[in-house]
Formats: C-alpha cells, structure tokens, sequence
C-alpha cells in the first residue's frame, strides 16, 4: 500500500479534536461538563448582520461563484480601517479569505521556501507552525515569558537566523497568553524586517477586546505596510465565526501575491458572506464595547475567583482568554487538563498545544456566562480541596 507524504504524517490529530473525544465520553457518564476550551464566543451575531445574509441568499445570482471581492465589500473595508484605526488604505491593499485560520495556513507558501526560517512566537496560536509546516520552512521561535510580560525580546534572536528570516509572525492581543504589546514592540519588528530583509504578518484577530484602553493596528505605525500585511477578522469582534469572513490587508505586493495564490484553491468569498461583512463594517457597532465589558467581567469572575481559592492565576490585559500557570506537582499541561475534565467536568487547552514554552500552563476561553464561569470555578475548588 503507497504510504502517505511525510508531510501528512507530521500532522497529526489536533488537540481540539482529542480533548473533544475526552468531552464527549464525560457527557455519556452524566458529568455537568464547563466548556471552556474552544474560542468560539457565545454571543449571538446581531439582527442586522444576518439579516442582510439572508437577503442576499433570496437572489439567486448569490449562489454562484463570486471569484473577485464584491467592490462594496473592499470600500467598507476601506472606511472602517480609516474610522477604526485611523488607517488609510487603498483597495488593493486589501484581499478577502475564508477565515485567518485558513490565510494563515496559506500564507506561508507565498512568503518562505523550503528551508527558509519562519520566527514566530512562542507560545503561539496553532496555525501559525502549521502555515511554516506547510512551506516546509524551519520553524524558529522568540520566547514570550512571565518574566518579560509576554512579550517578545527580539534581542535574543541570533542574527544569522535573523537573516534567514522569510517573515515573523506577531500576535497582539495575544491568543493565548492574553498580553497586549506596547507600539515599541511594532516599531522594532518593523525595524527589524527593514535590516534583514524579511516581511511581517500581524495577526490582529482580538484588537476589539482589550480591556484597558483600545487596540489598534500594526498598519498604523510608519513603515508596517512597506514590510508587511494584518490579518484583520471579523469572527471575534461581531461573533461571526461560523461564517469566516477575514481579510489580508497592507502591503500591495504581498496582498497581490496572496490573491493569485488564493485563486488556485478557492473561488471567492459567497456572496451572502460578503454581504454581512459590510453590514458589520458599516453598521452600529456599540456592541462591540458591551461584549468587550462583558469579557472583562467574565476574565474578572475566573481569575479572581481562582485566586480565591488559592491558583495564583493573573488578569488578562486583552483577548477571550486567560493563561494560567499550572500547580506545582501537576504533571504535565496536558495531564492536567484531561485531569481536570475527569474531576470537575472544566475544560481547558493545555499550553503544550501553543508551543514549547506553553508546557506548564493551560489556557481557558471566556466563552460561557458569569453565573457558569462561576459554577467553574466552585468545581475546581473541589478538586484544590
């Protein structure tokens, strides 16, 4: 029997998928199970973005192959980067995909060759080593630490793999250790590609939920859209994520390269998705600061009540997620979380999942209300006792 790639045999099983089979036989013995594991929001999408989804679905012109972004689409774009974060774009800075998840996976194959260097932060989100495993470039990382805040020291990053660099990835407010960067960290990335010749991609998926001041964009800094691009989505802030609306904005040249590439594997953003995306964009977005106040609330009622019953876990600055540093004794990260779903039916990632430096703490998502996040907590007291 022909064997499969080598590729296809470095990716194994997610850790979403095992801990959902972990979940799943939990429930069959009548546990009370506290999902706290996914990034999915629990909020629902507004009235006025679904609506116009389902309008466009009554025309039967939007159930065909879009190939192209709809010009209204890139226009809101456009508008909302100028209103949002004071950005100015033109249109062909800007290119749909079908998620960051799925731009991220690609990104990789237009930016590195094999054997190039990828930097990329660690801990980190998933897809991001995907994207690097998927151009078969080398994998390197810049550590984030407690002790340096979670952010990075560039300083630390040898310059001969500085100068093998095809592009770094950054990620603030950080999936998953909750940081948010100061604009000097932007300004010495974008320094840092100008000397050794890589590109930059920002991944700006939680700007929306910070929870002291506001975030913004890495475009916004002189000199971001001459090394790099952002992925900018629409899943978090407007609770979207079923529907994968992401965009690749900033440098031209890049978002041309990613738009080509994009055209040998997909045939455009569907229609009716184009149309929530404007909605989003050019419609109220009040909401968008009431679920971020709800965020804090939720970040909140579980770090504060883990420290109330001795788990010295600290607040979030930003994000839908709290990293916690795992007790002493516990085992691994992993061990620990399949512990704890067994004991106290509470979910969380462990940190493993997120890179080498994410061994030793595990992450929740702040996706169930106040009154079940306490619930949760009063579950894991159970098991401290």
């Amino acid at each position: 029997m022909k064997r499969f790639s080598d590729l296809s045999e470095r990716t194994g099983t997610g850790v979403f998928a095992r801990l959902a089979e972990k979940k799943r036989e939990a429930e069959a013995r009548g546990m009370t199970i506290y999902d706290l594991y996914v990034g999915t929001p629990d909020f629902p999408c507004e009235k006025h973005i679904t609506d116009a989804g389902i309008k466009a679905m009554s025309d039967p012109e939007n159930i065909k192959y879009t190939l192209l972004d709809s010009p209204g689409m890139i226009s809101a774009v456009v508008n909302y980067y100028k209103s949002r974060y004071g950005v100015t774009l033109t249109e062909d800075m800007v290119a749909s995909c079908n998620g960051t998840q799925d731009g991220m996976g690609h990104i990789g194959m237009l930016l590195a060759n094999p054997g190039d260097v990828v930097l990329l932060p660690d801990p980190g989100y998933i897809a991001f080593e995907t994207s690097a495993m998927f151009a078969r470039a080398v994998p390197q990382y810049y550590r984030l630490t407690a002790e340096n805040g979670f952010l990075p020291d560039f300083s630390s990053v040898p310059d001969d793999v500085l100068g093998r660099t095809a592009y770094l990835v950054l990620s603030y407010p950080s999936n998953p250790v909750g940081a948010v960067a100061p604009p000097e960290v932007y300004r010495e990335a974008i320094a840092l590609a100008r000397k050794y010749g890589f590109f930059v991609i920002n991944d700006n998926a939680y700007s929306d939920i910070v929870f002291d001041g506001e975030g913004g964009s890495f475009l916004s800094y002189d000199g971001a859209a001459e090394v790099g691009a952002e992925f900018f989505s629409l899943s978090k802030s407007f609770n979207t994520t079923g529907a994968r609306i992401s965009f690749l904005i900033g440098n031209p040249s890049v978002v041309a390269a990613f738009r080509r590439l994009r055209s040998h594997y997909d045939f455009g953003m569907f229609a009716p998705v184009q149309a929530m995306a404007v909605a989003a964009l050019t419609g109220d977005r009040s909401g968008v600061k009431l679920r971020c106040a709800e965020y804090k609330r939720r970040r909140d009622a579980l770090c504060g009540g883990l420290r109330a019953i001795g788990w010295d876990v600290p607040d979030s600055a930003g994000t839908m997620f709290v990293w916690a540093r795992i007790p002493d004794g516990a085992g691994s990260s992993e061990e620990f979380s399949l512990r704890l779903l067994e004991r106290t039916g509470v979910m969380c990632t462990p940190g493993s999942s997120f890179g080498p430096s994410g061994e030793g703490y595990v992450r929740f998502a702040l996706v169930k209300p106040v009154e079940t996040i306490n619930a949760a907590v009063a579950a894991i007291g159970k098991y401290f006792a």
